[in-house]
């Protein structure tokens, strides 16, 4: 072995007397940052050692920061992100952090809709957000008081589990389920080829965060005038490994029980969930059971992809009572549907089971330039005896979706251009039978039938100098059936039935101006485009539809959005104008079948406020957080060029929406772990049929959660709850029938009744 030279060594002494403790002691630790949820890179996150060396991720999110003997952690923080300290020792050269994006305030949330990946505050458009905080709220039984704290949005169950939506007045055409809202669960459509929903075939407890689109998106997410939900299943987070349990018990013989496991790591994340819920129903043959198990998961083999698959088995069963007039509403709201075709005597119910699978994967190739593609496919069978009649049908499909994003500047302006595609195939056999008091009887029609939709469509984001944000976007749509008639019981022939309707373009146009860190406004234009779903043209009487055209509409809106005193106060302000023709409304016939028509055009013009005050937020206190919030939608929705046989309905208020509808909560949490919620929820008269003669009373329901949330040790957590829904024990009907025969409008939901559970959860 050759030895040092003496002036070597007396040159490393020297070093060393010079700078004790720094040249050889020092280290020099470097990673990168990145989105916990999207895998983005961050730019600009504080990286700090508690010696106080620090320094900023880059664009990629890279960082690197020379660190003295003494540093011992490391803290990230962001804004809109979760701060996160690491003991240096268990940093690893080069890795990657993740930040969790923080659910807190308006402009921090990051949000995907419009594909854009930008804080809530830099989106130009009409866009809300059910976080996990708010879908927890409550026993987890239903999405509906979730959902229904947005403004805008109206979500209703007609029965339990029988969902209805309506974003800014869609429900005119969904008597019965979800139409004209286009569904996604983690970048794969949940609504299928036929234009239908089953959003209740999942449990509440499935999702870890909502999106809302209002209004026409076709210049992203396809045909639709009604709006775009974007689900986001619930997922490990990085560095979670913990089991629990947790179950609810409640009035009308709820019973609901939960299991989930997972695990999470900078490599991979995998949760498995239960759920089980049943219902004895508050009113007759109102009971309901369903089981759902997620599979959700994430891979990341490498710094450049992120491949997720999902896997959602369903078994669902309810039952349906039946509309109710006035009279027979008042005088016994627990009674189901009676007569000869009475909802008991025809055991008038739902038997759905289903699988969806998903699979997608996120690949960068650079650090400007990535794709996003999307398999899936679902199976699905329903047994459905109805009234007066009896369906059983399966159905199969699958599809994708594409999408490159590609970032760069032309000149000094950011540009970010998208464009993909997406595709869907689906195909069902539909029979329908005589019901013979719950029984399949006499077969009246068999059908298959074969669903493709489809488009195409590219996005341009610039982002201007002096704060300004535009965006230009356009889709190319279609949508086909093909409809083979094997039996018709009245003509016995066979024959097919074939529309495809015509290939419509829809563009989008905002703009977006911040005006300070704190406060944006913006403004959009956007056409939509939605074509009848196969349960408007198949009717389940077995008749074709066959006149029946697509929705077309343009919208308006502006907006601002923002913070004031000293960021505790958020608030978000929309108006909007949407002119709808060829709009399609529903009515039922001597049969209680619905049918449906198109009636000229509707005008409909509305304001969308939320507001929250954060009072006290800091977890050293006594009382940790104290936040009160609300939301008020405005409707001014009238029917223009309806003619209805001899009577001229043009002006009358739009069918099945409130004027004015109020939520407001109250969120209280203590440093001992005692927590409130308060939720309060008004709703004005709605009317019941287009010829304004019937209305629905308004109402004000009160709701009320508290519970005791603690840590046990290192490894258990309990939360201990109980709550109250309907506090006023208010009458009313929620997911009323419109344009009812018979006068059988009104759905009665359950007076005062409460709820107390557990959930136990044990870390590894």
């Amino acid at each position: 072995m050759k030895l040092r030279s003496p002036f070597s060594i007396l040159l490393l002494l020297f070093l060393y007397l010079l700078f004790p403790g720094g040249v050889f002691a020092q280290a020099l630790l470097s990673g990168q940052v990145r989105d916990a949820r999207s895998r983005l890179p961050l730019e600009g996150v504080t990286v700090s050692a508690n010696t106080g060396e620090q320094t900023l991720s880059n664009k990629a999110g890279q960082w690197s920061l020379q660190l003295p003997p003494e540093a011992a952690s490391i803290n990230f923080a962001y804004l809109g992100y979760t701060p996160q300290v690491l003991q240096i020792q268990s940093i690893n050269s080069r890795q990657t952090i993740l930040l969790q994006p923080a659910a807190a305030q308006l402009g921090e949330v990051v949000v995907t809709g419009y594909e854009s990946n930008r804080p809530l505050l830099q989106t130009a458009g009409a866009l809300s957000v059910v976080e996990s905080e708010v879908l927890q709220r409550s026993d987890e039984s239903s999405l509906v008081r979730a959902v229904n704290t947005l403004p805008g949005i109206r979500m209703e169950e007609r029965a339990t589990a029988s969902y209805r939506i309506s974003i800014r007045g869609s429900s005119l055409r969904s008597p019965y389920g979800i139409r004209n809202v286009k569904v996604y669960f983690d970048e794969v459509p949940l609504t299928e080829a036929t234009g239908v929903t089953n959003l209740n075939v999942l449990d509440a407890a499935n999702f870890s965060r909502i999106e809302v689109l209002k209004g026409p998106a076709g210049s992203i997410y396809g045909a639709g005038t009604g709006g775009t939900m974007l689900l986001e299943p619930r997922r490990a987070a990085p560095g979670e490994h913990e089991l629990q349990l947790k179950t609810t018990l409640g009035s009308y013989g709820l019973r609901r029980y939960m299991a989930t496991a997972s695990t999470g790591s900078d490599k991979a994340n995998l949760l498995v969930q239960y759920t089980r819920q049943q219902y004895d129903g508050y009113r007759e043959q109102s009971a309901m059971d369903r089981q759902v198990l997620l599979l959700s998961s994430e891979f990341y083999p490498s710094e450049r992809s992120t491949i997720k698959a999902n896997v959602i088995y369903s078994d669902l069963y309810y039952e349906l009572p039946g509309g109710l007039t006035k009279e027979q509403y008042e005088q016994n709201p627990r009674q189901a549907r009676g007569g000869m075709f009475g909802s008991v005597v025809q055991n008038a119910s739902m038997n759905q089971e289903g699988v969806n699978v998903g699979l997608s994967q996120e690949y960068r190739f650079s650090d400007n330039w990535k794709n996003t593609t999307a398999l899936y496919g679902l199976f699905r069978f329903r047994d459905h005896p109805f009234n007066t009649d009896y369906e059983r049908n399966t159905a199969q499909e699958y599809g994708g979706r594409t999408s490159f994003a590609w970032n760069t500047n032309l000149g000094a302006v950011g540009t970010t251009l998208t464009a993909g595609g997406e595709y869907q195939h689906g195909f069902a056999v539909d029979r329908t039978y005589d019901n013979n008091k719950g029984r399949p009887d006499s077969l009246r029609s068999d059908d298959e039938v074969l669903a493709k939709t489809g488009l195409l469509f590219t996005q341009a984001e610039f982002t201007l100098p002096a704060g300004w944000i535009a965006t230009a976007a356009l889709s190319l749509n279609n949508t086909s059936y093909e409809i083979t008639r094997l039996h018709q019981a009245v003509s016995g022939g066979e024959y097919r039935f074939n529309r495809n309707y015509d290939v419509v373009l829809s563009p989008r146009v905002a703009l977006l101006k911040r005006l300070t860190d704190q406060v944006s406004l913006h403004a959009s234009v956007s056409s939509g485009f939605s074509p009848p779903t196969e349960e408007e043209i198949l009717t389940s009487n077995g008749e074709l539809n066959q006149q029946l055209e697509p929705e077309k509409g343009i919208n308006y809106e502006a907006g601002i959005r923002g913070y004031t005193l000293g960021r505790r106060l958020s608030y978000d302000l929309v108006g909007f104008h949407f002119r709808l023709r060829e709009t399609i409304v529903s009515r039922q016939d001597l049969s209680s079948i619905a049918v449906f028509r198109n009636v000229g055009a509707t005008a409909q013009s509305g304001l969308e406020t939320a507001l929250a005050y954060t009072i006290i937020e800091n977890v050293e206190l006594p009382v940790s957080l104290l936040k009160v919030w609300g939301s008020y939608t405005y409707s001014h929705f009238r029917f223009r060029d309806y003619q209805k046989d001899e009577a001229d309905l043009s002006g009358n208020k739009l069918t099945g929406v409130a004027p004015h509808t109020v939520t407001a909560g109250v969120d209280l949490a203590t440093k001992l772990g005692l927590y409130l919620n308060l939720t309060a929820n008004y709703v004005d008269e709605i009317p019941l049929t287009d010829e304004n003669t019937f209305f629905a009373d308004a109402y004000f329901v009160v709701g009320a959660q508290a519970g005791f949330r603690r840590e046990l040790g290192r490894h258990f957590a309990l939360d201990v709850f109980g709550g109250v829904e309907n506090l006023t024990n208010q009458k009313y009907s929620l997911g009323n029938d419109l344009n009812a025969f018979g006068g059988r409008y009104f759905q009665p939901a359950a007076p005062r009744n409460y709820y107390g559970g557990l959930s136990l959860k044990y870390k590894f």
